[in-house]
């Protein structure tokens, strides 16, 4: 299930930041984000890896464990998932139609609700928290969409927060600095619940700490509280307090991921020691973060195709050093395909130096920017660049010579590009 008819008739509403459509709806509902613990997890980049790794790490615990993430790569039933299995398309179109009836009833009868309908995102996050809360599970992992503060998950009384990283992107929405963008992520701070946080520029940490202290909530810092780092076999070490874990192994790849895991972890272990439950041991968060995998993140799909949902300048400078850890053995393309609000050039500027050439290419979501387009935006970067035409036509061409192909610049791309090779 790639869509359904709801989110289809939703997703003309576009993005609309605010809490008061989704707290009247979901006090129609009876309030289902209140039913289970919730962990808040925003940032910049690596909210998806963290939310996938801490999951894991609490199902290893012996939770029953709910997952919510966004966007979807190839199916919308992605975003939400119970112990690590999607939801049923069955079960998320009963959901959809029933909440969307309610919705419209609502409407009808209740002059209290806002008048606007909701939008596709609020709609998937209403649909989340009402198939936790009927699962019954034990916790909620759940990613913030956009930004924080005004995002529609921010309705949660959240267990633990965590911030992964503070960057520049969706600079419309959030603002054009650092700390205007942390003041925003840093929303999801709630008075004395600790907050989880990775390693974050000077200026945002900065930002973040005032947050925390305004409110009394617990920080609990990267390179201070807790530390993760990959040593030079690849193994990370993790330390906390007197814990000291060396030698963890971790399914995903990427120098990012250490700081990634660190995040993980402490998330998982200030959870349950909320809860009064048991520590995890040290074999079991070894077991978790072996085996945990995340689609389209630095993902080989074959020998010569990799990858990589990094779609803004700080993603592309993890791809980048993710390369130039590559030998480089044969020619390398950038199949580059990115929406239309994003900065293109500056993604590319990192990784020019790790490719030989950069062709671009779009999908047919509606968000993608035209190949065409695309490659005017990059005129004068340090490699060469042509445009592509669309990834069916793009992709396969490609493959037929030698290069190393890299695809990556949105989360669609990526998408479409599983769908050409096969991948489920």
């Amino acid at each position: 299930m790639t869509t359904h008819p709801v989110l289809h008739k939703l997703a003309r509403f576009g993005v609309r930041l605010g809490l008061d459509r989704m707290r009247a709806f979901l006090a129609r509902l009876g309030n289902p984000h209140r039913a289970v613990p919730v962990i808040h997890v925003a940032g910049t980049n690596g909210k998806g890896s963290v939310v996938h790794t801490t999951a894991a790490l609490l199902r290893e615990a012996g939770l029953r464990v709910g997952a919510y993430t966004s966007p979807h790569l190839q199916r919308v039933t992605e975003r939400i998932r119970v112990d690590g299995e999607e939801i049923s398309a069955e079960v998320l179109d009963e959901l959809l139609l029933t909440l969307d009836g309610l919705r419209e009833e609502f409407a009808r009868s209740d002059t209290e609700l806002p008048s606007e309908p909701l939008t596709y995102f609020e709609m998937m996050t209403a649909v989340a928290f009402t198939h936790f809360a009927r699962s019954g599970v034990d916790v909620a992992v759940v990613e913030v969409g956009l930004g924080g503060r005004l995002d529609a998950t921010n309705v949660v009384h959240p267990a633990v927060t965590a911030i992964t990283t503070v960057g520049l992107d969706h600079m419309a929405e959030l603002g054009d600095e650092l700390a205007s963008i942390a003041a925003e992520k840093g929303g999801i701070v709630k008075a004395g619940v600790p907050v989880v946080v990775g390693n974050l520029p000077p200026r945002a940490l900065q930002v973040i700490r005032g947050l925390a202290a305004d409110v009394g909530a617990p920080l609990l810092v990267a390179g201070e509280h807790h530390r993760a780092a990959l040593e030079h076999d690849g193994g990370l070490t993790y330390q906390e307090g007197e814990d000291v874990w060396r030698g963890l192994e971790l399914g995903l790849l990427g120098e990012h991921q250490g700081d990634n895991a660190g995040v993980a972890i402490t998330l998982a272990r200030t959870y349950l020691a909320s809860q009064g439950r048991s520590p995890m041991s040290e074999a079991a968060v070894r077991r978790a973060l072996l085996d945990v995998r995340v689609a389209g993140r630095l993902e080989w799909l074959a020998d010569d195709l990799l990858v990589d949902c990094a779609h803004n300048p700080d993603g592309a400078a993890q791809l980048a050093a993710f390369l130039a850890g590559l030998p480089r053995e044969r020619p390398r393309t950038l199949l580059l395909g990115v929406s239309t609000d994003k900065d293109a050039r500056n993604m590319v500027i990192p990784l020019s130096s790790q490719v030989d050439r950069i062709l671009t290419t779009h999908c047919q979501h509606p968000r993608a920017a035209q190949a065409g387009d695309l490659a005017a935006q990059l005129v004068g970067v340090p490699v060469p660049v042509l445009p592509a035409g669309a990834i069916e036509e793009a992709l396969p061409a490609l493959r037929a010579g030698d290069d190393l192909i890299i695809a990556g610049g949105s989360v669609f791309l990526v998408g479409a590009v599983r769908d050409l090779v096969g991948r489920a």
